[in-house]
């Protein structure tokens, strides 16, 4: 329920309380008036007493003392309806404060609700993005190793890099061979302008290449010359640039 619609419920409930609650001032106000009216009239009754006592026979005295017995029973009643009426507007105005709380524990439970819906679709949202993010990053290191199979299968570009290499060093293995290629060395390689580009060096993939173990890194793979590797190193490995922002934290 919306928060208009609690305050709109709750000034509906309340909108007659205003006319109730005058009335019963109102009529405490009246029996107020008139306790005071029979404490007039008892005063006079005991100031004629007290002043004519000894003049005043016996029935003229009980005649007084049973109205003054009467003026005060019926102030005792008008007091005792004051304090029902009392009671009854306390009881009246507690009522729609009880409601109001209730109705506000609603909202806030109605709100946290909200909240937790809020939260569980961002929390979804964003698995779906990591999911997709996972996805495309499969997808590149499918990509990448195709590349790399190619090179090894004796595509036209691979010899050609391998040429290059052969030219420029010892060759005793495929493997050992570009682990020892240095970026310079694939500079003068006719490369594909439309194949993505890595590493600090900004080349293509060739050779050994070690991955940034930082999801957030934006280069994402190395050539291990560039990066003074020679073997893959145990654990953990996390290139110079992310290295150095994990320090400064």
């Amino acid at each position: 329920m919306a928060a208009g619609m609690y305050l709109e419920h709750y000034l509906d409930s309340i909108e007659n309380l205003p006319f109730e609650l005058q009335r019963n001032f109102n009529l405490m106000r009246d029996l107020d008036q008139r306790t005071e009216d029979l404490k007039g009239q008892i005063d006079s009754l005991a100031k004629e007493y007290t002043s004519n006592a000894r003049t005043l026979s016996s029935e003229q005295k009980l005649s007084i003392l049973r109205q003054i017995q009467q003026s005060y029973s019926k102030c005792k009643e008008f007091g005792d309806d004051k304090v029902q009426l009392a009671m009854q507007t306390y009881e009246m105005v507690d009522k729609h404060i009880r409601r109001l709380d209730t109705d506000l524990a609603r909202f806030e439970a109605d709100l946290k609700e909200k909240q937790i819906e809020s939260t569980d679709y961002d929390s979804t949202s964003s698995k779906g993005k990591k999911v997709d993010t996972r996805h495309k990053e499969k997808k590149t290191a499918k990509t990448r190793s195709k590349v790399k199979s190619s090179d090894e299968d004796g595509s036209p570009k691979s010899a050609q890099k391998k040429v290059k290499l052969l030219q420029t060093g010892e060759f005793n293995s495929p493997s050992a061979n570009f682990g020892n290629v240095h970026p310079s060395d694939v500079l003068d390689m006719p490369v594909d302008p439309n194949e993505p580009t890595y590493c600090l060096c900004h080349q293509v993939s060739y050779g050994e290449m070690i991955g940034c173990d930082n999801t957030d890194c934006s280069i994402e793979w190395f050539h291990f010359a560039c990066v003074g590797l020679t073997t893959k190193p145990r654990g953990k490995w996390y290139c110079p640039r992310c290295s150095q922002d994990r320090k400064r934290k």
